[in-house]
């Protein structure tokens, strides 16, 4: 994922050189190409990452195309308030990226896992928000973001799990078919949750898997054909389950589903122990045996 985020980067820097992008002392692998190729389209803000949205919504204001990269922990949750006056108020199209977001980044503890940037931007007007499962999800969502006149923001996970999709898909709806089955099962996840749900409906013997690129703006018009004759919905993210993906589809089908509803995601708890990541999708009970093993005894 993070060479096709790299890839898309570089190729729309290269077509629009009012393209810039903004780092805060983060991602130096990552943006070796992007230096290369377009160096005078770099600028390192240094860890300063509420100035640095500043700056991207000053160099909005004079026409430029900012894109704004951080660690999730940060970009966006530590400059929350300059998102949403600086850059919403204002309806600037400045794209935010927050790389490593869920429990990515294992070993270092609270301050840097997130869990919680999907649920404090979805209130702010004027943006769009993101979570692509892999790397034609990404690519897509790259070309959404780019072709937006608004702001939008893409949370990235670092633990690559691999394609769930097959080759590119378009970026039109917030909500992509990845197994289509005729099941009363329906799973709905987004990011690294879909990787889950394919093992998860493989272990059923069976279920319907779509993915959520798009967590906002997902609408009723957007879910209503998935979820008609389904009897079962379980929704798995890699995020709060206050706030993220489950509270999106809770709010759209309350009072029109009868069915049973299932969230994973990260409980109202930080991470009480340090370890790999799987370690950490164990311990908040996001793995596949986890999940299994808790659907078995509802």
């Amino acid at each position: 994922m993070r060479d096709a985020f790299s890839n898309a980067l570089v190729a729309a820097a290269k077509a629009d050189p009012k393209v810039l992008l903004l780092t805060g002392d983060h991602g130096y692998a990552l943006f070796d190409a992007f230096r290369k190729a377009c160096p005078d389209q770099y600028i390192n803000c240094g860890i300063a990452e509420q100035n640095m949205v500043g700056v991207a919504a000053g160099l909005a204001k004079a026409g430029y195309r900012p894109v704004v990269y951080g660690l999730a922990a940060f970009v966006p949750v530590r400059v929350v308030e300059q998102i949403k006056i600086d850059i919403c108020y204002e309806q600037l199209p400045v794209i935010l990226i927050g790389d490593g977001a869920g429990v990515v980044y294992s070993h270092l503890g609270a301050s840097h896992q997130s869990f919680e940037d999907i649920s404090v931007l979805r209130p702010i007007p004027h943006l769009s928000i993101y979570s692509p499962a892999d790397r034609h999800e990404l690519t897509a969502s790259m070309d959404a973001m780019f072709a937006s006149k608004s702001a939008c923001y893409m949370r990235m996970g670092k633990a690559d799990l691999g394609d769930v999709h097959e080759g590119p898909v378009t970026a039109e709806s917030a909500i992509i078919n990845v197994r289509d089955e005729k099941e009363t099962t329906l799973i709905i996840a987004t990011g690294s949750g879909v990787n889950t749900a394919l093992q998860i409906a493989d272990s059923l013997g069976g279920a319907a898997v779509y993915s959520v690129p798009r967590i906002k703006p997902f609408t009723a018009a957007d879910l209503g054909p998935v979820i008609g004759g389904r009897k079962r919905i379980i929704v798995i993210e890699e995020h709060s389950v206050h706030g993220g993906l489950a509270s999106t589809i809770a709010e759209l089908i309350v009072g029109k589903f009868q069915g049973q509803f299932h969230a994973y995601g990260v409980r109202d708890q930080f991470s009480e122990t340090c370890g790999d990541y799987r370690h950490l999708m164990q311990e908040h009970g996001l793995s596949a045996q986890a999940i299994m093993h808790d659907l078995e005894a509802a």
